[in-house]
């Protein structure tokens, strides 16, 4: 497919996604750094200020980031997509692979990245097999898979890797945790593929590789052996320092252009974040007034909040007045359900699907908005059953 085109539809160019993508994380950044500049006001700034970063989370981002970069260059996700492709016979089996490898592939690449990999090449099938009908419904539904999918592990999302490293939980533990909402979440993901009619396709040309190489590569090599190195530091069997080190000097060697491809709108906005709960926390009578409302309401408070400034934002604020992990845990997952910024991720798909001749505004958003109140219902008494809200 060819660069900065997806079938059926005109595209502005990449310097002009690259642009929105920046506005986009911009005004988040925007809000973290008016926030910290504020508490800075009030507390102001000392040495004590470098105790408020986070410099494991930071360094596990950053690596994860530059790792996932490599291999998706590398063409990782798409070839196995292509490969995945070649068992489909009809429209539900591959609405079914293009849900579900959201669903999975969110679990170690993060539902962003999954979402800017998929969902183009979800587009791109859905028109070779005239199935442009099912468009909107296959991207919202990639859309909640990439965000429910997530949820699992420390490295699905951002918040989860935050929320990971702070609480000290072990990786049992916090998969435990989520894992009556994941496995939830896959039974209704199954199950929607009932609202899809089974037609029958032909996809005789997804086994060719868009020019790129069949084998493995070496570069690709590398990029695995580094996301086991990341791995390792997640399950804290690797210092953070040792793992930061050896992905910088690899990647420098094998492939520096990279280093452009690292989001450090979202690093910033962590640390600003990190400044600005520190210096609440610090401020006696807002840190109790804070306290006095999130303890306790942890899970709803982080969903309700979660729809306003989105999940990620939710997780650092909220964390640093309450230790109950597991529901801010929860809740922040669960609310990256309901509105379109809910989750940042959201607003990937949604921008590559305005980008086709058939995109319909108005439907899309009944659609995603019905469909996330849904997932976010159950989801919610499923919560509500086991006792944790």
């Amino acid at each position: 497919m060819p660069s900065g085109v997806i079938p059926g539809g005109a595209f502005h160019g990449k310097k002009m996604e690259k642009l929105k993508n920046f506005l986009k994380e911009e005004t988040v950044l925007c809000v973290a750094a008016l926030l910290a500049i504020s508490s800075m006001l009030v507390v102001y700034p000392s040495k004590n200020y470098i105790e408020y970063i986070d410099l494991r989370v930071l360094t596990l981002l950053y690596s994860l980031m530059l790792v996932v970069a490599g291999l998706k260059k590398e063409g990782v996700f798409e070839n196995l997509m292509r490969l995945l492709a070649g068992f489909v016979h009809n429209s539900r089996q591959l609405y079914l692979v293009l849900v579900l490898a959201n669903f999975i592939f969110s679990m170690l690449i993060t539902n962003d990245v999954s979402l800017l990999t998929l969902v183009p090449f979800a587009i791109m099938v859905l028109h070779r097999t005239d199935q442009k009908k099912l468009l909107s419904f296959t991207i919202v539904m990639q859309t909640i898979a990439a965000n429910l999918g997530s949820m699992c592990t420390p490295i699905g999302n951002p918040q989860n890797l935050y929320l990971y490293t702070v609480s000290a939980m072990e990786i049992g533990e916090f998969m435990g945790i989520l894992m009556p909402y994941t496995v939830t979440a896959l039974v209704l993901l199954l199950g929607s593929a009932l609202l899809v009619p089974s037609e029958e396709i032909k996809l005789t040309d997804m086994a060719v590789t868009s020019g790129k190489k069949s084998q493995i590569s070496r570069r690709t090599v590398c990029y695995i052996m580094l996301f086991g190195i990341c791995l390792l530091t997640i399950l804290r069997i690797l210092p953070y320092g040792i793992m930061l080190l050896v992905v910088v000097v690899a990647i420098a060697v094998i492939q520096p252009v990279l280093f452009k491809r690292a989001d450090y709108m979202l690093l910033m906005t962590f640390v600003a974040f990190f400044i600005f709960v520190g210096n609440v926390k610090n401020m006696e009578a807002a840190g109790e007034l804070l306290n006095q409302y999130v303890t306790g309401y942890e899970l709803p408070v982080s969903v309700v909040l979660s729809q306003v400034i989105s999940n990620v934002p939710a997780a650092v604020l909220l964390s640093g007045f309450t230790d109950n992990y597991r529901e801010l845990l929860i809740g922040t997952n669960l609310g990256g359900l309901g509105t379109l910024i809910a989750s940042m991720a959201s607003l990937i798909s949604y921008k590559l699907y305005v980008k086709t001749q058939e995109c319909d505004v108005k439907k899309y958003m009944l659609l995603f908005t019905f469909m996330n109140v849904v997932f976010l219902a159950v989801l919610a008494g499923v919560a509500l059953f086991t006792g944790i809200g």
